[in-house]
């Protein structure tokens, strides 16, 4: 059976954090094949007026940037699903998975 994570971020260093935890409980479970994949970033820009009356030339750009990452990890038993689920990863990674057999 296949495991699919899929985690992103805003912080390229938390996400990173979260694959070196991930990784690493998996080597304590003796898990076979893992891949992971990082996907491109996919960057927003919000340009915003400095003053709503005057001054149309005066602005401020902000730009949020996304980091991505995708894992297929081979399961032999259900033992390592709920381990991977009751995984703390850092407060600012968000986490979704599919299950593929």
């Amino acid at each position: 059976m296949k495991f699919r994570l899929f985690l992103h971020s805003f912080n390229r260093n938390q996400l990173r954090l979260a694959i070196i935890q991930i990784k690493i409980s998996l080597s304590e479970l003796e898990s076979i094949d893992t891949s992971i994949v990082l996907l491109p970033i996919k960057k927003k820009r919000f340009c915003v007026l400095r003053s709503p009356h005057i001054d149309k030339d005066s602005r401020e750009e902000f730009e949020i940037q996304t980091h991505k990452c995708l894992m297929d990890i081979n399961i032999t038993s259900f033992s390592i699903i709920n381990k991977l689920l009751n995984l703390e990863i850092p407060a600012g990674v968000v986490s979704s998975f599919k299950f593929f057999y």
